[in-house]
């Protein structure tokens, strides 16, 4: 339970390392923006489309009487529309990470830079980071969708499928959704897809500290958008903690306790805070 509160922890700070640097905040809304008017004018649309496709996937269902053809349809537009919304909990943050490269690359670096000790970069090219990027999100989207179509089929078994299966699905997209903002920071340490989940996995609850709140967050309209720069910020913080890296401050801390400038206890010592 100590690395669930950890993981949240992660999402608080990367919230308040934004909001102490203004210009961040406002760089990092831009990438953000544009993804959501794209969203939102989809999510409108499968709105107004979701009835009509469950009708048209349940022709068995024309002949059936009251109330039977209507909660059957009912159940599954409802259900359509959950799937979509799931997807654009994924995938938004996937694709306003692509949109926005160069933005959240810089951010992630200013984070590193605030908190001491060398800036990883890629070397790479930014065609190069963008068709990475690109091939690991699509890669997730995929592992995403699996679990998708398993929780879609579970979702009309009685109770376990109103109650335990939207459950499950939460804690699936904040898993993902904390690899897709972590790997910004990753990539720029040259760590591979395949070790970034195992990274996660060994911290699973960690993960799910941070992704699981910020998933429920999206949920709300345009809050996406308030939160990507601070959880860029954060997924940086964490993927720093997921690498066993220190702070340059606390480095010359130990530095000093060791050469007898600091006293080896006190309430503060020890204990990691951002740089004001």
């Amino acid at each position: 339970m100590r690395d669930l509160g950890a993981g949240f922890r992660y999402l608080l700070q990367g919230q308040k390392w934004v909001g102490r640097h203004g210009r961040w905040f406002g760089f990092g809304l831009l990438p953000g923006l544009v993804t959501f008017v794209l969203y939102v004018g989809a999510l409108v649309g499968l709105g107004y489309g979701a009835d009509d496709l469950a009708a048209w996937a349940t022709p068995f269902a024309d002949d059936w009487g009251s109330p039977w053809q209507g909660v059957l349809r009912s159940t599954l537009t409802a259900l359509v529309f959950v799937f979509g919304l799931f997807l654009a909990v994924i995938t938004f943050t996937a694709v306003t990470l692509l949109v926005g490269q160069p933005f959240y690359e810089s951010l992630s670096e200013e984070v590193d830079r605030s908190e001491g000790g060398e800036v990883p970069e890629s070397g790479l090219p930014l065609w190069r980071e963008l068709w990475i990027s690109a091939r690991d999100s699509l890669r997730i989207l995929l592992r995403v969708a699996l679990y998708g179509i398993l929780l879609f089929a579970c979702g009309f078994i009685p109770v376990v499928g109103q109650t335990v299966v939207p459950a499950i699905g939460f804690c699936v997209s904040g898993f993902f959704l904390t690899e897709e903002l972590t790997a910004v920071a990753l990539q720029r340490r040259g760590v591979e897809l395949k070790e970034r989940l195992r990274l996660l996995r060994g911290r699973r609850m960690a993960a799910l500290g941070f992704g699981v709140p910020l998933t429920l967050a999206f949920l709300v309209p345009f809050v996406a958008v308030l939160l990507m720069p601070g959880a860029v910020a954060g997924a940086t913080l964490m993927a720093r903690d997921l690498r066993g890296e220190t702070s340059g401050d606390e480095d010359s801390d130990e530095n000093d306790q060791e050469g007898g400038n600091l006293p080896s206890s006190g309430g503060d010592q020890g204990v990691h805070h951002l740089p004001h």
